[in-house]
């Protein structure tokens, strides 16, 4: 994937909220949901929260202390997603 193909993406997110969001400590999932005549597909993107002086920053790395937060958000990404093809969503 080029460069230019996740900035592209990224400017489409920005213009298409996400359509849920899970959090999980200061990690957060972003469920996006793309139509196609395919079908729909969802992608989930991740964020770490944290705080430089009294600015809230984000941060698309993770240290070991988030990997367990991580997981637990993808599992409860990946269960809305999954709600959300069932029928069952909110």
């Amino acid at each position: 994937m080029s460069l230019k193909n996740t900035k592209q993406n990224e400017a489409t997110e920005t213009k298409n909220p996400p359509v849920g969001k899970v959090r999980v400590g200061l990690i957060t999932a972003s469920i996006w949901e793309n139509k196609t005549e395919k079908g729909t597909f969802h992608n989930v993107t991740f964020e770490r929260r944290y705080k430089d002086g009294d600015q809230w920053k984000s941060s698309h790395s993770y240290n070991a202390d988030d990997l367990l937060a991580l997981a637990k958000a993808a599992d409860l990404a990946h269960t809305k997603i999954v709600e959300a093809r069932n029928g069952d969503g909110e």
